[in-house]
């Protein structure tokens, strides 16, 4: 009987009441392109903040000392894309790319809106995480390409 088959975790965060609880439709996308090629991920579901929720949908960032470059860190918020335009323009150590503003990202050559807001929200979190006080925020010395 089909009442007793759980949902699929993705269908169930994508019926969230509020909407901005809801899985954008990149991220849907790319959920479903990782259930196909994993589909032994459909058998996890973590439950958070009282509500299913689909590790391939987990937006939250490690920290940034898990990076072992600032290329490595560019890759996993994929955008390994720039990676040669941050090293070109001496943003080569995360110390660095914290002080990075919009204005830096259109002359290294991120044209893309949507890639500027995504570096910029990534470095925002990365601040976050050095502050003194914070979980892990003792900064870190320099890394490099």
């Amino acid at each position: 009987d089909y009442r007793h088959v759980p949902p699929c975790p993705l269908m169930l965060d994508c019926w969230q009441k509020d909407r901005n609880a809801r899985p954008r439709f990149p991220q849907v996308v790319s959920a479903l392109d990782k259930m196909i090629r994993h589909p032994a991920s459909l058998k996890i579901v973590a439950w958070e903040n009282s509500r299913a929720s689909h590790p391939l949908l987990d937006q939250r960032q490690p920290h940034y000392s898990a990076f072992g470059s600032v290329g490595e860190w560019l890759r996993a918020i994929k955008k390994g894309r720039y990676e040669e335009s941050f090293a070109a323009a001496g943003f080569a150590s995360f110390e660095l790319v914290s002080q990075i503003s919009a204005e830096d990202l259109l002359r290294i050559g991120v044209a893309l809106v949507s890639h500027q807001k995504k570096i910029l929200a990534s470095v925002h979190h990365m601040k976050s995480q050095a502050k003194p006080g914070a979980p892990g925020g003792k900064g870190r010395p320099a890394t490099q390409y």
